[in-house]
Formats: structure tokens, C-alpha cells, sequence
């Protein structure tokens, strides 16, 4: 059964060695750079034990232990439909800051149960792994790419810096060597390790050709995080900074200093192909990609929300340049959300009676969403301007009675006082202007990996399912139309030109 809320705070005192500011984090949940950000993923695990969520989330796995409906392996457009609504129902309620939450890594998990077959001669551990992270919605992270030492190098040509296989034994293997970007990890049980990286891996590459997971609290594990944004906001009230006060899910390199991997931990093992080819092959993309399609279109709403709120407290919400913006946003919104029902309408089929989130639908998601998010975050700082620097540099500024008759009358709105207007002009600043803002433009530009890849896999996906060559089929038919003699076909020729062509109606 998935863990409760106060659970899963304690279940990230497993002794995991996580480092900040130069020094190790004694107790994650307790740590003023990780607190609320915990607390925020076990207000996710406390829904799963209210009554009041369990028609929304809850499904019931065939080992009678209460799941996430994330977990669920698709049979039909239905479960389809229901996991992408059990996702956004957590997704609006961290609205969609999170993009590492419990139902991510469920892609993972979905796709282990569905494609065991795939991952020969480690099966078992598929179908074992899959039960286990549904049966108690564990929070699983990843972190696949390799430390930016040289990125034009094979990774065996930097056996010193990218995860390896350095020893094997009976029971299993050990591994040394650094990997990123492992957002949220501070906060997750296991993280899946894998390769992603520009130069796929070869023949040379097969001591790095491995799929396993790996506890957060592996003796040897060391967690490397960035700088913490909560800890800046820590000394502030919530109205000064009210999404990185409790939303940033951290980021961390994550170095493997001789770490134990036991088999039944391995997916892929000394096997450059199924290294390489595991997130298409086995639909693992598709399956994470519905959670971040559907993160991502809660996030959309969210600061769609926020732009016509702008609008309407600064008094531009009338001006056509500024409704122009606003509908063009809208237009955004409207478009990731259709990719979501789509995905989810038109499956793609999979092993053993499973299907996947249509590949079309979460590939064009996964290919616009580093474009749109910048053009989101453009649109609010060119409506916001200036009255996104110009605020009361922080809460205390209202609270002083001095300072207090020139804010009302200098910083209200339009239909609103300056108390409530500064508030709504905060959360927007740190939604797209503070360092969590910008964080965030980064983290949705790279969410999906290489953008340059991401639009070369479409192409290849296009070549691949037939899509290429029926559109070029269609260009086709335009040019069969006519020759340097006329129109070669009905209605354009007549009974004359046809015969004088040969041509076929």
C-alpha cells in the first residue's frame, strides 16, 4: 500500500548522503533547503488515504494493495484516460511545479510490467520491480545523462568520469562514475540509471551499457545538489516567494563511489543495443511523456491564469496588443491538452493486450513544449514590465505601519488593493523572474533531453511508421496532376488531353 504522508517523511531518513553548501544534509525532511518541498510530495501520498481524492487516484492492484492510478498498466483508451486525469489531479495541486512527482517514474513502472520481453534475460526483475513500485507508489527518479566533461567523446573515451561497471560478483556488479541531471533525488526512494547521451554507446561502450536501480541511500551514493531555492526563501513568509518556498524539488549530480548493484536491481546489463534503444523500444517514453504532457498543460493553465489576472489588475486587460498575447496563450493551452486527449484516444498497441500513449500526439508534445514555455514566460514579463521589479521588497514592508498608507495608495490595482495586488505580482515573479523562475524556463527547454534530438527522433518516428512517405505520397499525387503538356487528369483535362497524355483518371 502506498505510503501515508508522515511515512513517507520518514522513509527518506534511510541514511542517503546528500551534500549542500559543503556540508551532508542530516535529515532531508527536517532541512530548512528540503523541507517544505518534502512536505509538498507528502501532501501527494496523504490523498491516496483521503476519501475525499480515492475516486480521482486510487486504483486497487490485482495484489490488493491501494495504488495510484499512474501505476495502472493500460488495456483500453479508458485506463488511458483515467491515468492522465489521476495525474492532473496531482499536477494541480503543486500546479505543475513539480515535473519529479511519484506518478512520473509510473511510466517507468507501466512500461517494466508491460514489456518484460524486452529486457531479456532480466524478466523477472521487470515484472518484480513493476509490482513492487505499484504495490507501494515509491517515488522513483532517474538520471541518465553524463557530466558535461566532453560531450564529443564515446563514454568509453572518459572511463574516469561516466558510470561503469568497475567489478562483478557473484550477487551482482559495482559501479563508479557520475551522472545528472537528477532532479528531485533528494526526495525519491530509487533512481533509474541508464545512458543518454549525444554519441550512443558501441561495442567499446559495454562496461557503461547498463539499465539498474539504485536505492538513494546506497552505502557509496553521493548526491551533489545545486544551490536551494527554498533555503533562500526560507527566511521569508510565503508571500514573498510562495512556489520556491515549497516547490523546489532540487537538482543533483549523482556520483557512484564503488556502488553495489545486485541483479535483481538490473534491467540491462553489458548491452549496447538495449541500452541504447530501451525508452523507444519498450514505450518507456511514451508512458513518461503522458505525465509530462499532462504536468506540463496543468502548468500552462496555471500561468495562463496568471497572465489574465495580470492583465486585469494592471488595467490592460482591454488594450487589443495585450489580448493579442493573451489569446495566443490560450491557443497553447488549448493545444497541449488536446495533444493529452489524443494520446490517450488513439493508442499505440503493445505487448501482452497492453497500449501506450499514442507516439504522435506525445512525441509533437514533447517537441513543442521547449518551445511554447519560453514564448509563456516572454508574454507575462512584456504585459508585466516594470511592475514585476517595482514590488515591496518583501512582506515586512506592508506589515510596517509607516510604510504602510503609501503602498495602499501607490502599489493597489485596478479593482484591487495593493495588499492583494502585490500578493498576485509576487507569485508571479517567482513563477517566471526569481532563480526558481528561471530554473524552470531551463528545466522545460531540457525536460525531454537534447531539443535538437528530440525533433531528429520525430523524423525518424515519421520515416519509420509511414507517416514520411504518405505525405510525400501527396506531393506526389500534386505533380501527377500535370506535365509540360497540360493537366494530365479529370476534372483539370478533358477527354482529348487525356488520351494525348495516356494518362489515368
Amino acid at each position: 500500500m502506498g505510503l501515508t504522508g508522515s511515512e513517507y517523511l520518514e522513509s527518506l531518513d534511510d541514511g542517503r548522503e546528500v551534500w549542500l553548501d559543503g556540508q551532508t544534509v542530516r535529515s532531508v525532511p527536517e532541512h530548512p533547503a528540503f523541507r517544505m518541498s518534502a512536505r509538498s510530495v507528502a501532501k501527494l501520498y496523504d490523498t491516496l488515504h483521503d476519501p475525499r481524492h480515492s475516486k480521482a487516484i486510487q486504483w486497487t492492484t490485482p495484489r490488493g494493495a491501494v495504488s495510484h492510478k499512474a501505476f495502472r498498466i493500460a488495456r483500453t483508451r479508458r485506463h488511458l484516460q483515467e491515468r492522465a486525469d489521476a495525474m492532473r489531479y496531482w499536477s494541480r495541486m503543486h500546479f505543475g511545479m513539480l515535473g519529479r512527482s511519484p506518478d512520473y517514474k509510473a511510466g517507468l513502472a507501466v512500461s517494466l510490467g508491460a514489456h518484460p520481453g524486452f529486457f531479456a534475460p532480466f524478466q523477472d526483475n521487470c515484472q518484480n520491480w513493476y509490482e513492487k513500485l505499484a504495490d507501494e507508489v515509491l517515488f522513483l527518479g532517474h538520471v541518465g545523462v553524463n557530466p558535461m566533461v566532453d560531450r564529443s567523446k564515446a563514454s568509453h573515451e572518459l572511463p574516469d568520469v561516466n558510470v561503469r561497471v568497475v567489478a562483478e560478483r557473484d550477487d551482482g556488479f559495482v559501479v563508479r562514475g557520475a551522472k545528472m541531471v537528477g532532479t528531485a533525488a533528494a526526495f525519491t526512494h530509487h533512481n533509474l540509471v541508464f545512458s543518454s547521451a549525444p554519441v550512443p554507446l558501441n561495442d567499446a561502450d559495454q562496461a557503461h551499457a547498463l539499465v539498474f536501480l539504485v536505492p538513494t541511500g546506497a552505502p557509496g551514493l553521493k548526491l551533489l545538489c545545486r544551490p536551494s531555492y527554498e533555503a533562500q526563501a526560507a527566511g521569508r513568509t510565503p508571500f514573498d516567494y510562495p512556489l520556491s518556498s515549497r516547490f523546489d524539488e532540487n537538482d543533483a549530480t549523482l556520483v557512484f563511489d564503488d556502488v553495489f548493484i545486485p541483479w535483481e536491481d538490473t534491467f540491462v546489463y553489458r548491452d549496447a543495443t538495449k541500452a541504447n534503444e530501451f525508452f523507444v523500444r519498450a514505450q518507456v517514453v511514451q508512458n513518461l511523456m503522458l505525465h509530462g504532457a499532462v504536468r506540463f498543460a496543468t502548468k500552462m493553465s496555471f500561468l495562463a491564469g496568471l497572465l489574465m489576472k495580470l492583465t486585469a489588475t494592471n488595467g490592460t486587460a482591454a488594450y487589443r496588443g495585450v489580448r493579442i498575447k493573451v489569446g495566443e496563450i490560450v491557443g497553447l493551452v488549448w493545444t497541449m491538452n488536446a495533444l493529452v486527449r489524443d494520446a490517450c484516444a488513439h493508442p499505440d498497441p503493445g505487448p501482452n493486450g497492453s497500449v501506450a500513449p499514442s507516439h504522435r500526439s506525445i512525441f509533437a508534445a514533447r517537441a513543442l513544449a521547449p518551445m511554447i514555455y519560453p514564448r509563456v514566460r516572454e508574454a507575462i514579463l512584456e504585459v508585466g514590465a516594470g511592475g514585476l521589479m517595482q514590488l515591496p521588497s518583501s512582506a515586512a514592508d506592508l506589515l510596517n505601519a509607516e510604510l504602510r498608507p503609501y503602498i495602499d495608495l501607490f502599489y493597489r490595482g485596478t479593482g484591487v488593493d495593493a495588499e492583494d495586488r502585490v500578493k498576485l505580482w509576487k507569485l508571479a515573479w517567482d513563477a517566471i523572474g526569481s532563480e526558481f523562475g528561471a530554473r524552470h524556463e531551463l528545466f522545460e527547454r531540457n525536460y525531454a533531453g537534447s531539443f535538437d534530438n528530440v525533433r531528429l527522433e520525430n523524423l525518424f518516428l515519421a520515416e519509420r511508421n509511414g507517416d514520411g512517405p504518405e505525405w510525400t505520397g501527396l506531393v506526389d499525387d500534386a505533380l501527377g496532376d500535370y506535365d509540360l503538356h497540360g493537366w494530365t487528369r479529370r476534372p483539370w483535362a478533358d477527354d482529348a488531353e487525356e488520351q494525348a497524355t495516356g494518362s489515368d483518371s
